[in-house]
């Protein structure tokens, strides 16, 4: 039995007010994007499901669920995945995710795609609690060179490290974006890079 995780809303239902009740089984055709209706969407890993909701589905106190799955797979790398035939077997509790921890996922994700120097530097200064200045975080924005310029004239669904890197350090040097950006870095970072995103969730969990 193949298990993955479902976020629905309060009433158990997902995109385009779709009804799920738990235990039954549904069914679609396993054809086109994962964006379309060919496919049930899922995530491998609860964690993953609720740091990427922002950039996904956006629910609002989403409700989780494990689910059984088969049929035809699709797979969005690594950041959530279709199968044609699933249903709900268990509801299970909601992790409480912080806005530190919410932090912390952005940041690890940047650094999977992003090297400068200065700015792993500050990363890992706030990574450890040393340094978590608002002052430091802004100035470290800066060292993104030439991301600016870069974003305006390049699709943000381009497959480039450089963007990719871009949009992951800007949402985690900025406060005041971070909460609500820090799902979408690392789905940037995951259109350049396969990354272990299960990996980097459990570890912005410990703080």
């Amino acid at each position: 039995m193949k298990i993955a995780y479902k976020l629905t809303d309060s009433g158990m239902r997902t995109y385009y007010e779709f009804q799920w009740e738990l235990g039954k089984w549904y069914e679609t055709t396993g054809e086109g994007d994962l964006c379309f209706s060919g496919w049930f969407h899922f995530y491998s890993d609860p964690l993953v499901g609720l740091f990427l909701n922002p950039v996904h589905a956006g629910i609002e106190n989403p409700r989780l669920f494990r689910a059984e799955v088969e049929g035809n797979f699709i797979d969005d790398h690594g950041a959530k995945c279709g199968y044609s035939r699933a249903r709900l077997i268990e509801e299970l509790l909601v992790p409480q995710i912080s806005s530190v921890q919410r932090v912390r996922f952005a940041i690890l994700c940047a650094k999977e795609v992003y090297k400068e120097k200065e700015w792993n530097k500050w990363a890992d200064n706030w990574l450890s609690g040393k340094d978590r200045t608002e002052e430091s975080a802004a100035g470290a924005a800066y060292t993104v060179e030439g991301a600016d310029s870069v974003a305006k004239i390049t699709d943000i669904t381009t497959k480039s490290a450089e963007v990719s890197a871009f949009y992951a350090a800007k949402s985690a040097t900025f406060t005041s974006e971070i909460i609500a950006n820090a799902a979408k870095s690392a789905f940037y970072a995951t259109e350049s890079k396969e990354i272990d995103l299960i990996g980097i969730a459990q570890k912005a969990m410990k703080e």
